[in-house]
């Protein structure tokens, strides 16, 4: 069956190709776009991505909130408070901030200042996307993690040592970072008494108190009790607290529509441009398939011959869109989008070829199905 599908396949050549075309265009435009999709959503909550906390762990900020990137601030003591609730473990403060920037060059911008203390560092940096530096450097007076994507976009030596202003302060980059960012501004990172220092804010504020639970206690009954006991804030699910933030910021940007409607426009297209091509192939080869159905072949036959000649161009068009989006992630690696390609992206871009190639060629298998032998002779 094989051998004979890929023999129908070389006998129109330029359709096949046309087909093909049609094929690694859609899965290409539909891959780079939900590979991009994704990377977005990361830096949308990348102040929890980029933590050193747990999926289980509880975030406490206020009742107002449901994005991460917009904290108002909260009593500090609560992180003491929030300790006698039954079956907690831990609490971390963590405090955010904004801060100008002057560079030596003259260039200047504007940095979200992320604080939380040591040793843990529980708002991050996470230790995966250290590339220079150990976190505990990060308690030293005036240091700050600096981003290496940052410090090429400011024209700056992304190297330990290098010294800039926040808030017109001086500040040393002790930290270097990768793939650190945050969605709509640049994050450095540093310690809780750092934060206040270049800000000049109150001891007695933080923004988000991320809370650990003790093993074999229940986090919804935690958080439950958290709500019940502190006025003023709301304790959240670290996932759940993720995904109020993707869709707060995918509604009120469009963000959302603009992707998912060229992803199905890219598939429609792809489905109609597959199915039509495939028809119209085998239109041009009535005779053969008449007289396949003519000399004993059953309209099963001719069907499944039709569905594998489908399958062979997903599998193959699937493989060259697959390298060109591989070859796409390695020409961009070293600007600050940074895409992944895991196994459920990638068999959910080989759903949308079976969906395309398999779908589009029913249109070809219901008119061959149809087909009368003697009507070709």
């Amino acid at each position: 069956m094989i051998v004979t599908a890929f023999k129908f396949i070389k006998f129109d050549r330029p359709k096949s190709i046309g087909i093909l075309v049609g094929i690694v265009i859609s899965i290409f435009l539909i891959g780079q776009q939900l590979a991009t999709l994704r990377f977005l959503t990361s830096l949308m909550t990348a102040l929890i991505e980029n933590s050193n906390g747990e999926p289980g762990d509880i975030w406490v900020i206020d009742n107002v909130t449901k994005n991460v990137n917009v904290l108002s601030r909260i009593d500090s003591r609560i992180a003491q408070e929030i300790k006698s609730i039954d079956g907690v473990a831990s609490s971390q403060s963590i405090l955010v901030t904004n801060a100008s920037l002057t560079l030596p060059n003259g260039k200047t911008g504007a940095v979200n200042l992320v604080g939380s203390d040591g040793p843990v560092f529980v708002a991050g940096p996470h230790p995966s996307r250290v590339v220079a530096g150990k976190l505990s450097d990060l308690v030293q007076s005036s240091s700050v993690s600096l981003e290496y994507f940052n410090a090429k976009s400011f024209g700056i030596p992304a190297e330990k040592g290098q010294t800039f202003e926040l808030n017109k302060k001086l500040a040393v980059a002790r930290v270097i970072t990768r793939n650190a960012q945050r969605f709509g501004g640049d994050n450095m990172y540093t310690s809780l008494d750092n934060v206040r220092y270049f800000a000049d804010l109150p001891p007695d504020k933080v923004n988000a108190i991320v809370v650990k639970v003790k093993p074999g206690a229940d986090p919804q009954m935690v958080i439950d009790r958290i709500n019940a006991t502190f006025y003023g804030v709301k304790a959240w699910n670290a996932e759940k607290l993720k995904k109020s933030t993707y869709s707060k910021i995918l509604i009120s940007s469009n963000m959302g529509v603009s992707f998912g409607s060229l992803i199905v426009f890219a598939t429609i297209s792809g489905f109609f441009i597959i199915g039509l091509t495939l028809y119209s192939s085998a239109l041009d080869r009535l005779v053969d398939y008449g007289t396949l159905k003519a000399i004993g072949a059953t309209n099963g036959y001719v069907s499944r011959l039709i569905l594998t000649q489908a399958f062979l161009f997903a599998l193959i068009g699937f493989s060259i869109a697959f390298a060109l989006l591989l070859a796409f992630k390695a020409a961009v690696s070293n600007s600050s989008l940074t895409l992944e390609f895991d196994w459920p992206l990638s068999l959910l871009l080989f759903g949308f070829t079976l969906f395309m190639s398999v779908g589009g060629s029913l249109f070809a298998v219901i008119k061959i199905s149809r087909l009368e032998p003697a009507s070709i002779f």
